[in-house]
């Protein structure tokens, strides 16, 4: 009896997605955030902030010592796994407790203060939304080793300098809280725990629990019933010692006398355990539900907490993707020159006359295949401001012809002096 062949398995697999909560930047996104960061960069320069990079992962200790047991961050969001060294590692889901390793591991103590700037992917394990993704990008800055509230202002002043050298800070506002020294956080603790025990069977699960471990917490839950209770709770500002409320009415004097408009918030909080004194966000409404762009503030513990010597610090991080989708596109590209070999005979010289006019400073497009015609066809489609035609006759007379690709007006120029005779298609 014949024996049954079963054909093969047709099925075509899925075509390969990025991971959820990830996704690829092309060149027209690409332009944007490049936009940021540029501008970012050079603002922050003008202000003494000069760049630095932390590894895109650490010892999971590093932010669980830092951002708090009780956080968000680290009980739900950390992407966290061991590597095939048996160490706890962590993806960075923040850039300031990294930087604050690496004050302590790099012996910067001695050479306070330090002012650092930092572009780059952070991830964070949530719900993908609108301008925040798992895998998202962040600017920053640090102000290391300065505990006066000039500092405040001056790390603020920064932010609002770099949105409004994007054109965006008109369309924002600045919100501004205190969360007061740690005497004042201890008497609203009790305040707040007094108050809160009121409502304990109505509040979140993760509310319970913060309620006993890190009540302050609470004021930064999401989920909207303990919102609600938390919308008649005391507020912190009642409770701020007189050097608490002095310094953040020397914070507020600052933006004052730089003309930086700001509202009051007292129910701001930051949702890490590092803060302290100064909080605040930039926010843009026109986004909706994810507004903030750019927030930031006090925290004085962090690099003791590190290791290192108590240092004060102060810092603010802005979502790139945010902030990009208030900036609309950027100028575009200068358009190319195309070089265009007609015949195989041509294509080593092609070569060698793109790699000439970019040395020039030129954008060059080389033809790389086809006719004559369907390489001009491609340089029309890469907008392309003029051609550089060589063909067998150039190559005789040591020329080309140039083509005005918007007149269609062609010349003959000798090879010599193609960069002169192109200059006026920069």
């Amino acid at each position: 009896m014949a024996s049954t062949i079963k054909p093969a398995d047709k099925r075509i697999p899925a075509p390969l997605q990025p991971v959820r909560g990830t996704h690829d930047l092309l060149p027209a996104e690409a332009a944007r955030h490049r936009a940021v960061v540029e501008s970012a960069r050079e603002v922050a320069q003008r202000y003494g902030y000069r760049e630095m990079a932390t590894p895109i992962f650490e010892f999971s200790d590093v932010f669980r010592r830092s951002l708090g047991d009780t956080s968000d961050v680290v009980t739900k969001e950390m992407y966290s796994f061991t590597d095939k060294g048996g160490e706890e590692i962590t993806l960075r889901p923040e850039g300031t407790a990294g930087v604050a390793r690496a004050v302590v591991s790099n012996g910067l103590s001695q050479e306070l203060p330090v002012k650092f700037f930092y572009a780059g992917p952070m991830f964070r394990y949530e719900r993908p939304q609108k301008g925040r993704l798992r895998q998202f990008h962040q600017i920053g800055i640090e102000l290391i080793g300065v505990a006066q509230p000039l500092a405040d202002v001056e790390v603020i002043a920064c932010g609002a300098a770099i949105l409004r050298e994007l054109g965006v800070l008109d369309r924002t506002v600045l919100e501004i809280n205190t969360l007061g020294d740690p005497e004042s956080r201890q008497a609203y603790r009790r305040v707040l725990v007094d108050y809160l025990e009121a409502y304990r069977e109505r509040l979140s699960e993760d509310s319970r629990a913060r309620l006993e471990r890190n009540p302050l917490r609470i004021l930064d839950s999401k989920d909207e019933g303990d919102r609600r209770i938390v919308a008649e709770a005391p507020l912190y500002s009642d409770h701020l010692t007189s050097a608490a409320r002095d310094f953040f009415t020397a914070v507020t004097r600052g933006l004052d006398a730089l003309g930086i408009g700001y509202v009051l918030n007292p129910r701001l909080v930051r949702g890490l355990d590092y803060y302290g004194h100064t909080a605040f966000e930039f926010t843009a409404e026109e986004l909706g539900a994810q507004k903030t762009i750019m927030a930031g503030g006090r925290y004085d513990g962090l690099v003791a907490e590190m290791g290192g010597p108590p240092t004060p610090g102060i810092g603010w991080a802005g979502g790139i993707e945010r902030i990009a989708m208030l900036i609309g596109d950027p100028p575009p590209p200068p358009r190319p020159i195309a070089v265009v070999p007609v015949g195989a005979a041509a294509e080593q010289t092609a070569l060698a006359v793109a790699d000439r006019l970019r040395r020039a400073g030129f954008a060059v497009e080389l033809g790389y295949s086809g006719n004559v015609g369907k390489r001009l066809k491609r340089a029309n489609k890469l907008n392309a401001r003029a051609a550089v035609l060589l063909g067998e006759d150039e190559l005789a007379k040591g020329a080309a012809t140039l083509r005005d690709l918007d007149s269609g007006v062609q010349e003959e120029a000798p090879l010599s002096s193609l960069e002169e005779r192109l200059s006026r298609f920069r």
